[in-house]
């Protein structure tokens, strides 16, 4: 059975920052949903400067069992982080990768989120630079680097470093299987 990894956001995500790791994980036989609040719809992604195309969601945060999961990765753009942070469904299903120390992976505006469950306290990580300041005062170690791993964390700044970021992730979950 292949191991499954969840890509949880809401409308509004950067579409690059989900289809370029879904792509990398299903070429390497992981089985990957797209997770969100908006159950049984299609949510519309960004890209770039304009809205994007709109994907189908695989299943509703609701109703999705984090335990079936060995990962979570967190796409940023500007509005899909605000969005999934106001969600107390997507707080709890991230709340599980944290007490279990699974795999979190968070780009661009994605580590926004991991702010309201307290999760970036002392951790370091990278960011797009728009949201350094709300990671610091959220207790975080921001760094100006392509990606930043700590412990079950792995974070990225913007698209540019993507290839850095999947590699990240694809050689942790490697570890992890070994």
């Amino acid at each position: 059975m292949k191991e499954k990894i969840a890509i949880l956001t809401e409308v509004g995500f950067e579409e690059i920052e989900l289809t370029s790791p879904k792509q990398t994980l299903e070429e390497r036989g992981y089985e990957v949903h797209i997770i969100s609040p908006n159950a049984n719809e299609h949510i519309k992604s960004w890209n770039h400067t304009d809205w994007g195309s709109e994907f189908a969601v695989d299943v509703a945060v609701s109703e999705a069992d984090p335990s079936s999961y060995c990962a979570v990765i967190l796409p940023g753009g500007v509005i899909n982080p605000d969005k999934l942070r106001v969600s107390e469904e997507s707080i709890s299903f991230i709340d599980h990768f944290v007490e279990h120390d699974k795999l979190i992976a968070a780009i661009c505006h994605g580590p926004l989120i991991l702010t309201e469950n307290g999760f970036v306290k002392n951790k370091r990580l990278t960011s797009v630079k728009n949201i350094k300041t709300d990671l610091i005062h959220a207790g975080a170690d921001w760094e100006d680097t392509e990606v930043v791993i700590d412990s079950n964390l792995i974070t990225s700044r913007t698209p540019d470093d993507l290839a850095a970021f999947n590699k990240a992730i694809v050689t942790y979950l490697g570890i992890k299987k070994n």
